[in-house]
């Protein structure tokens, strides 16, 4: 079965850190470029933070810059985002995306993993 997973995450105090990791199987990701999403209640599903295939470029949502680290180890066929100085707005359902960049660009989403900032 081809599928991404995410985990890592719960429930954080504001100001603390989270490393979420977004795993494949069924399929590897070397030749995929890899997108961190978050999905807000209420709100559109956006963008935060995304990498290369061969983790040599990274991009970051402007709310997130500094703060957040996108990374990758292929050999783990493992992408990670490590999340500090988490602030309440951060608060939202995580999503990883898989898009090949090769034919025939086949495209993944994992299932979400929660992510709640609060004291």
């Amino acid at each position: 079965q081809l599928q991404l997973v995410e985990s890592g995450g719960g429930l954080v105090q504001p100001g603390g850190s989270l490393t979420l990791s977004c795993a494949a199987s069924g399929f590897t990701l070397d030749y995929y470029a890899i997108g961190w999403f978050r999905q807000a209640p209420g709100k559109e599903r956006e963008g935060v933070a995304c990498i290369s295939s061969s983790g040599g470029s990274t991009n970051y949502a402007d709310s997130v810059k500094g703060r957040f680290t996108i990374s990758r180890d292929n050999a783990k066929n493992t992408v990670y985002l490590q999340m500090n100085s988490l602030k309440p707005e951060d608060t939202a359902v995580y999503y990883c995306n898989a898009q090949s960049t090769v034919f025939p660009y086949k495209n993944y989403w994992g299932q979400g993993t929660q992510v709640t900032v609060s004291s």
